[in-house]
């Protein structure tokens, strides 16, 4: 059914729209997220300004107002949310809008900078990290092997709502962006979303999105999510228990929990160099913990290693990778109201 609102809240939308700046700031917000001073720095206005322009918009329903740490994001308002029918607003207005108008491609010039900018932040990350990362990898089965059998394990059909916790560079994101109508990742580490983002904007995947938050307690309502995957996050934490059911709370009945961790192992290394809080986990143990979570298991998957980049020749130093692939209980069917047995009196 389509979506209806009232005159007032249209009205609203755009009064709040009917400005040559606003217009622009919707048009630089179509491409992705930005924060407010990369939209001051765009426009060349003042910080106080542009902050005007976004307030009223956002109280309106055409934006979001997301908040990572001392930096503020804003985007288009998504349509399923409330207020959708102004953030559908705000999608027909862009798309209505001239991209060859002189104002709206120097911004577009403008933004491209602003986005190099990023990059080049990202890719100074990469290489301050990128041999501690490689050592990593060269310990398990390479990933493309890993996600074909993610792939294979979730199967082609559509999803929803994926919820990546613990996204890092957004790979697991990035893995499932043909199947999913819209996915989001979360990270603590500011860093690690700037380098998720920008390989979000290097595809394209405006329906994928990264926010900062604590995957002990994501800020996503409950019952919100197709698919949810904990991709080698859970040797990081304290508690994988509590991780585990708030993964299983973002769920809606018959939804997919796939987590994808170390077996057990002995690389001591791993807890000074890396900072991991435990090394590996029995197959038991987890699923035992996605019980507790009233999770069903579906299936579990063993990923020994190549010994390709074994550095004895070997694969004893080398690590094993475990899938668990989980679903939530479908909801029970509402008892009859009828019988449905024959209740015709017998003569």
């Amino acid at each position: 059914m389509k979506a209806v609102t009232s005159i007032d809240t249209i009205l609203a939308a755009l009064r709040a729209a009917a400005d040559p700046t606003r217009l622009r700031l919707l048009a630089l917000l179509s491409g992705g997220e930005l924060t407010v001073s990369e939209m001051t720095q765009i426009l060349g206005q003042s910080q106080p300004r542009v902050s005007r322009h976004l307030k009223l918009m956002g109280e309106a329903g055409l934006l979001e107002r997301l908040r990572e740490g001392s930096w503020v994001f804003y985007r288009l308002a998504e349509p399923v949310r409330e207020g959708g029918s102004a953030a559908s607003l705000a999608r027909d207005l862009v798309g209505r809008i001239s991209q060859t108008d002189p104002t709206i491609a120097r911004d577009a010039e403008r933004l491209a900078m602003v986005r190099a900018a990023r990059a080049a932040q990202a890719e100074a990350y990469f290489r301050a990290n990128a041999e501690r990362w490689d050592q990593l990898r060269a310990l398990h089965l390479p990933d493309r092997d890993v996600e074909r059998v993610l792939r294979d394990l979730v199967g082609p059909g559509e999803i929803g709502l994926h919820v990546d916790l613990g996204t890092g560079t957004g790979r697991m994101l990035l893995l499932f962006a043909d199947q999913v109508t819209r996915g989001l990742g979360l990270d603590v580490s500011h860093e690690m979303l700037t380098v998720a983002r920008t390989a979000l904007e290097a595809r394209g995947a405006g329906h994928l999105t990264v926010r900062q938050g604590d995957i002990a307690a994501p800020p996503i309502e409950a019952g919100a999510a197709d698919l949810v995957t904990l991709h080698l996050v859970l040797h990081y934490l304290d508690d994988a228990g509590s991780a585990l059911a708030e993964a299983a709370r973002l769920l809606r009945p018959g939804g997919r929990l796939l987590i994808v961790d170390f077996a057990p192992h002995e690389l001591e290394f791993l807890r000074e160099d890396h900072a991991h809080r435990r090394l590996g986990f029995d197959e038991r143990e987890i699923t035992a913990l996605g019980t507790a979570a009233g999770l069903r298991l579906v299936r579990t998957v063993h990923l020994p290693p190549s010994a390709e980049g074994a550095t004895g020749g070997g694969t004893d130093d080398r690590l094993t990778l475990t899938v668990w692939l989980f679903e939530a209980a479908a909801p029970l069917p509402p008892a009859p109201t009828t019988p449905t047995w024959d209740e015709t009196p017998s003569r």
